[in-house]
């Protein structure tokens, strides 16, 4: 083999590899892209779910057709989805959501996710409000639907979930070409809500003092004494009355 055949087989060698390694490189950068974010054809809905073993799991039963258990918590995230679900970007924390509200003899408490997802979900024009979390006493039959009901408004269309507490405005599961879905969300803190259902009243305080701070034994006393110098007042009048 002579010095140039020896030459170009090692230059073919390198090529080789430098082609292989660009190979390679463009794969996992391919890869890396593809979970970060995919691009496919979906939808904009409300979707419900279910807080088991400590993960949100997309619900089989609508709404209206599923009776959570006491101690149960739903989930319901608006979204810009395709194939894979999009949940709730918090935790579903029973504690956290009901942990201060008694437990009521008859009644059950669940508690409430309501996620109504990023800018990037919104219709145009739309702006989404922030991710609340409520506790719902409520009586023991009642199913999805009236449990979210007593959270806030919602408004239902053909039988779907299309707008809780006025969000969307409109629309209800247009279908989007060719969306970006990103591969995770960001997880947010949950703004606690008072719970809704309750019948529990707490006591107000023993009190004797009137709507103006006045104790009502003071205002007892300050009529007695008018009383007394009324009377005083008068039994003077006749006396001089009398003289005269």
């Amino acid at each position: 083999m002579t010095a140039h055949r020896t030459a170009r087989l090692v230059l073919s060698l390198l090529a080789g590899l430098l082609l292989a390694g660009t190979a390679v490189a463009t794969s996992v950068t391919s890869a890396t892209a593809a979970v970060d974010r995919t691009t496919e054809d979906g939808y904009r809905f409300w979707g419900y779910y279910q807080w088991t073993n400590s993960a949100w799991t997309f619900a089989q039963k609508g709404a209206d057709a599923f009776v959570p258990a006491d101690g149960s918590v739903e989930g319901w995230r608006y979204a810009l989805g395709g194939a894979k679900p999009r949940v709730p970007r918090a935790a579903g924390d029973f504690e956290a959501i009901c942990g201060k509200t008694p437990a009521e003899t008859g009644k059950k408490r669940v508690a409430v996710v309501v996620d109504p997802g990023t800018p990037q979900d919104a219709v145009a024009g739309e702006q989404p409000g922030p991710a609340t979390g409520t506790c719902v006493v409520t009586d023991v039959q009642a199913n999805g639907a009236k449990i979210l009901a007593a959270v806030a408004p919602v408004r239902i269309e053909k039988g779907l979930t299309c707008g809780v507490d006025g969000y969307p405005a409109k629309g209800c599961g247009e279908q989007v070409k060719n969306i970006n879905v990103p591969a995770t969300d960001e997880p947010v803190t949950l703004q606690i809500g008072d719970a809704v259902g309750s019948t529990a009243v707490p006591a107000a305080p023993a009190s004797s003092e009137g709507d103006n701070g006045t104790p009502w034994s003071g205002i007892v006393i300050a009529a007695v004494v008018v009383l007394l110098l009324a009377g005083g007042g008068l039994v003077l009048n006749r006396r001089r009355a009398g003289a005269k």
